[in-house]
């Protein structure tokens, strides 16, 4: 089955200029010295759609007044575009700022019609912008709806009863011909079905029978898909002078769900990103501040990338205030298939793990969070070193570093820094207790010229039960240091 989500911004022009014209004093949108579009307080003054620029003025005042920018609406409308494109890949502009959405094939992926509605209207506010949601078997029948407040139909005769109740007037071929529609009484859709076809196209012309057929489903439909280009770039003016790095998230998470749908679009994760913060050009222009974050494991999802971005934008301190932001997807790889694994990992899975990891990077800086790093190295102390977790250690190296299959002690969970050396009691070594030896001599010899050592590994107990890991040094010397020296060299769990 097919079905159409149809998404109208009617607030559009006032959108692009104040995000929060729903509670300012006035702003309005003049478009040719005519009011296009008002907020509600610019409409209890007085204000009306049309007017002219000094009529608002001598209304309200304090009107804050703003120029149509259509290039503007343009880059906001396709902002949005791009942030639906993790919904389907079928995603197409129409006229009077309304995107069609073919999400026949996506309804059981997102949990059905009304989940996938609530899902696109979350990410409408996330942009920061309001918009009338419909849905309808025919794209021109979703717009029709949308247009007109957005309803949710499903069935193809449904749709009919409704679009034979919406205005006439409001197909864009027929509102040139809006008086003589009024004049013979045809006042919806209905009644224009109703009219005879050949004298109705010689009134109208052929568009406004095109347009009334394929929104009732009698004509297929063709449309110009929004592509994903093939790289991402994203930019956002902000509407004021940011001081705190904190008020940029909602900025960078409006930039993140462009991201998100650029990379679902693409088929693709991300595995490094940037984020710009521009501050002032000009004569005093100042380098923008950068934002690096790599992820240990590569992600297509907006929800984590939030999480890191906040923990990062908290410990930034600003040099000068922030105009602008831009982030960028640096590295990217092909979208891994999701996991065939029947049951969950115990303890989470291993995307699980990496974006804890992540987000203590985030949060500690990556030089407090490290991982192991093997060494070619037989000598406990230097068989290991610790590097950023960020840093890529591949299979083959791993491998590589490990000694040949050798039979050997288990190690303990607690290496020590510096061995500690033991007494020596009745012949045994001496640590809160007389440790038992538990286990056969493993001996490891390795280093070169004065850095060699020679020694004999054991397991031992001690009266509490609890095991250590000791050695003995294989010293051959004269007097005092004819007898071998023990140490503590680790602690089991």
């Amino acid at each position: 089955m097919r079905l159409w989500i149809g998404l109208y911004l009617p607030q559009l022009p006032l959108e692009v200029f104040c995000p929060n014209w729903s509670s300012d004093s006035a702003s309005v949108v003049l478009e040719q010295e005519r009011v296009l579009a008002l907020s509600p307080a610019a409409r209890a003054a007085g204000a009306q759609a049309g007017m002219r620029r000094g009529g608002v003025l001598m209304l309200v005042p304090d009107a804050k007044l703003y120029e149509r920018s259509v290039e503007r609406e343009a880059e906001a409308l396709h902002a949005v575009a791009m942030a639906l494109l993790q919904y389907t890949p079928l995603v197409a502009q129409a006229e009077e700022s309304t995107l069609l959405i073919d999400i026949g094939a996506s309804l059981r992926l997102f949990g059905g019609i009304r989940a996938l509605c609530r899902r696109i209207r979350a990410n409408l506010r996330a942009l920061g912008f309001t918009g009338s949601l419909s849905c309808a078997p025919t794209a021109r029948g979703a717009w029709l709806l949308a247009r007109h407040g957005g309803a949710r139909v499903v069935q193809m005769d449904s749709l009919v009863r409704r679009l034979d109740r919406l205005p006439a007037a409001l197909l864009p071929p027929a509102r040139p011909f809006a008086s003589w529609f009024e004049g013979i009484g045809c006042f919806n859709l209905g009644d224009m079905r109703r009219l005879p076809r050949p004298g109705l196209q010689r009134r109208c012309g052929r568009p406004l029978l095109d347009v009334l057929d394929a929104a009732y489903g009698m004509t297929p439909e063709l449309f110009d898909w929004i592509e994903a280009p093939t790289t991402f770039r994203a930019k956002l003016e902000l509407f004021d002078r940011i001081e705190h790095a904190d008020a940029l998230l909602f900025g960078a998470h409006r930039l993140l769900l462009q991201l998100t749908g650029w990379l679902c679009a693409r088929q693709l994760a991300v595995e490094r990103i940037t984020l710009q913060l521009e501050h002032e050009r000009g004569r005093v222009a100042m380098a923008p501040t950068e934002i690096d974050i790599a992820l240990a494991e590569p992600t297509w999802r907006d929800e984590h990338l939030v999480r890191l971005l906040r923990e990062r934008l908290g410990k930034v301190e600003l040099v000068a205030p922030v105009i602008g932001l831009c982030l960028e997807a640096l590295q990217v790889q092909p979208m891994a298939p999701p996991s065939d694994s029947l049951f969950p990992e115990p303890g989470g899975s291993e995307q699980d793990q990496l974006r804890m990891l992540e987000l203590l990077v985030a949060r500690l800086g990556p030089e407090n969070v490290l991982q192991a790093a093997p060494q070619a190295d037989y000598r406990p102390e230097h068989a290991n070193a610790w590097v950023p977790v960020g840093k890529k250690i591949r299979p083959t190296e791993r491998e590589a570093q490990m000694p040949p299959d050798v039979l050997s002690l288990p190690r303990p969970s607690w290496l020590l820094a510096k061995p500690i050396a033991l007494l020596m009691r009745n012949h045994r070594p001496f640590y809160g207790s007389p440790l038992k030896l538990a286990s056969t001599p493993e001996r490891i010899e390795a280093g070169w010229w004065s850095q060699s050592q020679t020694r004999d590994y054991f397991i031992a107990e001690g009266q509490d039960h609890a095991h250590y890991w000791v050695y003995r040094e294989r010293i051959v010397g004269s007097a005092q240091d004819s007898e071998p020296r023990w140490f503590l060299h680790g602690l089991f769990g």
